[in-house]
């Protein structure tokens, strides 16, 4: 078995958001694979069918992109998987708006939806990034990944997930290279379409996602934080103005 999760926010409020791409591959691949309709299970929604032979569930965290482990941890407990047996498809500013990288195994990069992940199941699973460009400084990723995709990006938008589930067999079997071949091809992207090894200790140096260096993993004394600024942390996964 497979579990394919896509990362983003609960709720029709946030639902065109550019946070939420995960969520809305996963939505186009169950409308165009024939998936059942979604269910909640286990701190999530959750759909299962069968993709190149494989059982694939298809798995929407609903704690919020701060706490998206969860989900995932509890999934995987379940039906007995190893990291290996998952994929997690996830915004990501360091790609311009339309690219995609695949990518196996590696930090969180400063995407907290990661770190959440990674530390709940380890590092050891496959990601796919969904670019959606940054908007130039730190100070204005909050408003940038919490505002809805302009009508301008459904020109790349709806090829590149319609694609992205048109192959989805391909990246069920863990054929990487092929996947984003394909995609490449079907969206007449010409970029790279080489996939990412785990990188080594030294990616610890990735700029975080506000461009920044990350941050250690969240203690006890930031989970019990409130105040202003408490729900945009659990939207984004971070704190806005906190390091």
């Amino acid at each position: 078995m497979l579990l394919l999760v896509g990362l983003g926010n609960p709720g029709p409020r946030y639902a065109g958001n550019r946070h939420n791409v995960g969520f809305m591959a996963l939505d186009r691949i169950q409308d165009r694979r024939r998936f059942p309709g979604w269910r909640a299970r286990r701190n999530a929604e959750t759909t299962e069918a069968s993709l190149a032979d494989d059982k694939v569930l298809l798995l929407k965290p609903q704690t919020y992109m701060n706490e998206s482990g969860q989900a995932v941890g509890e999934a995987m407990r379940f039906y007995k998987l190893t990291p290996s047996d998952v994929v997690v498809i996830y915004d990501e500013l360091d790609l311009p708006p339309g690219k995609f990288r695949m990518k196996a195994g590696g930090g969180h990069g400063g995407h907290n939806g990661l770190r959440s992940i990674n530390a709940h199941i380890g590092e050891g699973y496959r990601r796919l990034r969904i670019g959606i460009g940054h908007p130039g400084h730190k100070d204005a990723v909050v408003p940038y990944v919490l505002k809805d995709f302009a009508k301008a990006d459904l020109d790349w938008l709806d090829p590149l997930l319609d694609a992205i589930a048109d192959h989805a067999d391909l990246l069920v079997a863990g054929k990487d290279s092929s996947f984003a071949n394909k995609v490449h091809l079907a969206t007449g992207d010409s970029g790279d379409a080489k996939t990412e090894k785990k990188k080594p200790a030294s990616s610890a140096k990735e700029p975080d996602q506000d461009g920044a260096r990350p941050s250690p993993a969240p203690g006890p004394a930031d989970k019990a934080e409130s105040g202003p600024f408490a729900a945009l942390g659990k939207l984004i996964g971070r704190t806005p103005g906190r390091d």
